[in-house]
């Protein structure tokens, strides 16, 4: 990922509406959610939350989908785990964190093949 991408991306996260937007189809999966639904379940006006799709979708890290009548707008994963991987692409590059990347949470990240400083002999330690 360029970092002009991790900028509009986390630039579209960084306001409240679409974040729990973004959280919310992340949770629905690829079946996603109607903007219906969506306006619903995070009780914004549907002008607003049009709006706050739009530029979700202008980051790519959401998708919009036609079926039948109805849009359904699903989180885009390959956009999110770039994303991810982007942010912590040199985690731990001085060595000087070993505890914090082996950690449970950390553990669970898509990693890049070669990105992970950490051997698998270490981490068995």
């Amino acid at each position: 990922m360029k970092s002009t991408a991790a900028i509009a991306a986390l630039a579209a996260l960084a306001q409240e509406t679409r974040l729990a937007a973004f959280r919310l189809l992340v949770e629905r999966g690829p079946v996603g959610l109607t903007p219906g639904r969506l306006a619903d379940a995070l009780d914004v006006p549907a002008a607003t939350l049009s709006f706050h799709l739009k530029e979700l979708v202008r980051a790519g890290l959401i998708r919009a989908r036609q079926e039948s009548r109805f849009i359904h707008y699903s989180a885009n994963f390959d956009a999110m785990n770039g994303l991810v991987a982007y942010l912590t692409e040199n985690c731990c590059a001085n060595g000087g964190c070993e505890a914090s990347c082996a950690s449970e949470d950390n553990a669970r990240l898509p990693r890049r093949a070669g990105s992970h400083p950490i051997s698998n002999r270490r981490r068995a330690a």
